[in-house]
């Protein structure tokens, strides 16, 4: 009884997959419970229970178009080392180091 409790009042995202399944169980639109994963079973309880989810929009693009401009960035790096521009090489390793920063957050 108390463990029911503390699951209701904990937000459907803190709960681990196992307490979701429980959930889940328990309302009889959901079919193919055991075979969801943790943001499955959250979408369909949520949808379930008539709540809204608020789906996230990327601001930045994705992490394929960030690697194309880094791999273009390095090719003007190239050739900038090549004209021996080491002002303009040094920009444009740190715009690529701050885009490979990005990338990493992103994955």
């Amino acid at each position: 009884m108390v463990d029911e409790k503390k699951i209701k009042e904990k937000a459907l995202e803190k709960m681990t997959s196992k307490e979701l399944r429980v959930i889940a169980l328990e309302i009889q639109g959901i079919t193919g419970v055991h075979g969801m994963n943790k943001p499955e079973l959250i979408s369909e309880i949520k949808k379930a229970r008539g709540i809204e989810e608020k789906v996230i929009q990327k601001k930045d693009s994705s992490i394929r178009e960030v690697k194309a401009k880094i791999s273009a960035l390095k090719i003007k790096q190239k050739e900038l080392i090549e004209t021996k521009d080491s002002k303009r090489v040094k920009q444009l390793r740190r715009r690529i180091s701050k885009l490979k920063k990005k990338s990493r957050r992103e994955a």
